[in-house]
């Protein structure tokens, strides 16, 4: 019953609103500075991370030594038998 009551007091201040003057305020905008300053710590984070990774990889030489290179393969080409990295 209460609900009801409080619901007929507000009614009349939702009524006095312009809606086409309605913006999000400072607090729409401290949200938005937070979330923006948020997103940019994660992304520096993750490139930090990312720098630390080290993306050469070390073949095993268990595995290298038991299985044979494929007679067609590019790497054994005429090149000394490594292959040249594509630039472009």
């Amino acid at each position: 019953m209460s609900a009801s009551l409080a619901l007929t007091h507000l009614v009349p201040l939702a009524k006095e609103v312009d809606e086409n003057k309605v913006t999000p305020g400072v607090l729409g905008f401290i949200v938005f500075a937070v979330m923006a300053l948020a997103v940019w710590g994660l992304m520096k984070s993750m490139n930090r991370q990312l720098g630390r990774v080290d993306f050469t990889e070390e073949t095993d030489p268990k595995t290298a030594a038991s299985e044979p290179e494929p007679a067609g393969s590019a790497g054994s080409a005429g090149s000394g038998g490594k292959a040249s990295p594509a630039k472009g």
